[in-house]
């Protein structure tokens, strides 16, 4: 069977019993296939439960900042269930992507991620900023706490990164050599601050920040591989790239998978669960329907993670 029609069938099942035990069995064998004991995920998405009704609820209703695209949740489901799930697929460490879209928002969340991250130890704890008084505050004693990734979604937020408040966050979490996975690409619609130009201004003042560039910087895909390499500490997330959803909206350019292969050891694997409109394994076939190559296929969805995160 055929990548794209084995993605069509795991939908055409649901996400019924049935469905995900042939899903989860697909995901495990496409990691014992690479020789690796499992996966491990930067861009998963976990928030308090009526944060993530509200994102979910703007999914539904195809509001500006999702283009206007019919994008149905695939895993709506509660939260335990998507623990579990994603432990059903072999995931070995995943993400708690969560973001604030407004000032005195950002605390509060940081505390719920830390809490979820004790319960959940296969989950990296993460925490959010918002460039915003006590910033600076906040982000240290969410690294103090043993914070291991944050996430910065520029888009929801609309604000920008290079904004001065959040300049001493930036310099703490670089000496700290904690990660920041961005959304600053202008996918799937621009905002007023998304884009290479503002995040590059960050970068200028803050080199050794490990940023984790989101969907690859999708749509601005060549900018953002420029970016990393210019800067060494720069990575790169897959999440919902090369997907057939993607490819339709902001397809990638083949003439930049060279370029793609060469910083294989700064790309790391992304999906947006559970916010995405079709099977996880998609996500997994979609890279491995690149060709290019086993090596590079494990780098990406576990060995560059492994490394990143001190995972052992």
């Amino acid at each position: 069977m055929g990548q794209e029609s084995s993605a069509r069938s795991v939908a055409d099942n649901g996400t019924g019993d049935r469905g995900i035990a042939d899903e989860a069995a697909e995901v495990r064998r496409f990691a014992e296939r690479l020789g690796v004991p499992g996966l491990v995920d930067v861009h998963t998405h976990f928030m308090p439960e009526s944060v993530l009704r509200k994102v979910w609820g703007y999914f539904d209703s195809l509001g500006p900042l999702t283009g206007g695209i019919t994008w149905p949740i695939t895993y709506r489901r509660e939260e335990d269930e998507r623990v579990a799930l994603l432990r059903r697929f072999g995931v070995r460490a995943f993400t708690a992507m969560l973001y604030p879209h407004k000032p005195g928002m950002a605390r509060w969340l940081n505390g719920w991620a830390a809490e979820f991250a004790a319960r959940t130890p296969d989950c990296l704890h993460t925490s959010t900023l918002f460039p915003e008084p006590g910033v600076t505050a906040y982000v240290r004693e969410a690294v103090e706490q043993g914070a291991r990734v944050f996430k910065a979604h520029v888009q929801v937020g609309a604000y920008d990164p290079a904004d001065e408040r959040l300049d001493p966050a930036w310099g703490m979490l670089a000496e700290a050599g904690v990660p920041v996975v961005i959304h600053c690409g202008s996918g799937p619609a621009p905002g007023k601050h998304t884009g290479p130009e503002p995040i590059a201004r960050v970068l200028a003042r803050h080199p050794r920040l490990r940023l984790v560039i989101a969907h690859l910087g999708m749509p601005e895909y060549e900018d953002f591989l420029e970016l990393a390499e210019r800067y060494p500490e720069v990575r790169l997330d897959t999440t919902v790239a090369f997907t057939d959803f993607s490819e339709r909206l902001a397809p990638f350019p083949r003439r930049a998978l060279p370029r793609l292969a060469g910083l294989g050891d700064r790309v790391l694997l992304g999906s947006d669960f559970p916010n995405i409109p079709y099977p996880y394994l998609h996500q997994l076939q979609a890279l491995e329907r690149l060709e290019l190559g086993d090596p590079w296929l494990r780098a990406v969805c576990h060995d560059n993670g492994v490394e990143l995160f001190g995972l052992g």
